[in-house]
C-alpha cells in the first residue's frame, strides 16, 4: 500500500472514532492520531464537530495538541508545554518529524545548525541518523545530506496541513496559478492559430509554384513536339532543288 493510501485510510478510520466519540473518550483518540507513526495530517479530524467542542472544556489541551500536530513544530511545543499534556516517546518523533516538513516548506537547502537547533540534536552524526532513519526511510521527505557544506538538500518533502492563515495565500496563489493558465492558453491557441496560417500559405505557395511548372513543362513541351513536325531537306533534296532552279 502506498503512503497516500495509507494516509488516506489512516485519515477515514480517526475521522470516524471521533465522529462517535465525545468529551473524555477523545483524549485517547487523538493521542493514538498523533502517536500514529504513519499519520501525518490531522487538519480532517479537526474539522469534526465533536472536537472542536471540546474548546473551553476541561479536555480542551487535547484539541491544542491535536492543533499543534496539525500545524505546529517542536519548538512550538516547548514554548506552550505548560497547557498541552505530556508527549510521550512516539509523539516527540512524530512533532520532530513534521518540523522538518515544515522547515523544508521555506528552504530547500536545510544548514545542520539549524536543524540540530530545531530538533534538540547535539551532534551532526544523530542528525543525520534522524533524516536518513525518521524521515527519508518513512517517505515523508528525499534529498542529499551534504556533510561537506553541513547541509540537508530538500528534492521532495510532503506537505503539512494548511495553517487557518495560509488558506487566504493559497487562494491567491491558485488564482494568479490559474490566470496565469489561462493566459498561456491564449498564447498557444494564437500560435496554433498563427501556424496554421503560415501551412495554408506555404501550401498555397506550393501549389502555385506545381502551376508554374506544369506551365513551363506544356510550353517546353509543344516547342519540342512544333520543332519535330517541321520538314527538314536532307542533302539529296538540297540538290534536286539546285537542279530545279538551274533547270
Amino acid at each position: 500500500m502506498d503512503i497516500e493510501q495509507k494516509q488516506a485510510d489512516l485519515i477515514e478510520h480517526f475521522v470516524k472514532q471521533v465522529s462517535a466519540n465525545k468529551g473524555s473518550f477523545l483524549a485517547s483518540i487523538i493521542i493514538e492520531a498523533t502517536s500514529n507513526p504513519s499519520l501525518f495530517a490531522f487538519s480532517e479530524i479537526l474539522a469534526v464537530s465533536n472536537v472542536a467542542e471540546l474548546q473551553g472544556t476541561e479536555h480542551s489541551m487535547y484539541l491544542n495538541l491535536l492543533r499543534l500536530f496539525a500545524h505546529g513544530t517542536w519548538s512550538d511545543y516547548k514554548i506552550n508545554a505548560g497547557s498541552l499534556p505530556n508527549l510521550v516517546a512516539e509523539q516527540v518523533l512524530k512533532l520532530k518529524q513534521l518540523t522538518v516538513l515544515t522547515l523544508a516548506e521555506t528552504s530547500k537547502v536545510l544548514p545542520y545548525d539549524h536543524l540540530m537547533q530545531e530538533l534538540d540534536v547535539t551532534n551532526v552524526r544523530e542528525l543525520e541518523d534522524f533524516l536518513i532513519n525518521e524521515c527519508m526511510y518513512s517517505g515523508i521527505v528525499r534529498g542529499k545530506l551534504d556533510q561537506l557544506r553541513r547541509c540537508f538538500e530538500v528534492q521532495f518533502a510532503a506537505g503539512r496541513d494548511l495553517r487557518p492563515a495560509q488558506l487566504g495565500s493559497m487562494i491567491q496563489t491558485l488564482t494568479n496559478w490559474l490566470s496565469t493558465s489561462d493566459n498561456l492558453l491564449l498564447t498557444i491557441q494564437e500560435k496554433i492559430k498563427w501556424a496554421d496560417t503560415m501551412s495554408e500559405l506555404d501550401k498555397k505557395h506550393k501549389k502555385e509554384v506545381d502551376d508554374r511548372v506544369e506551365d513551363v513543362k506544356k510550353t517546353l513541351s509543344l516547342k519540342k513536339l512544333h520543332t519535330v513536325s517541321r520538314p527538314t531537306l536532307t542533302s539529296e533534296g538540297m540538290r534536286r532543288s539546285s537542279l530545279n532552279l538551274a533547270e
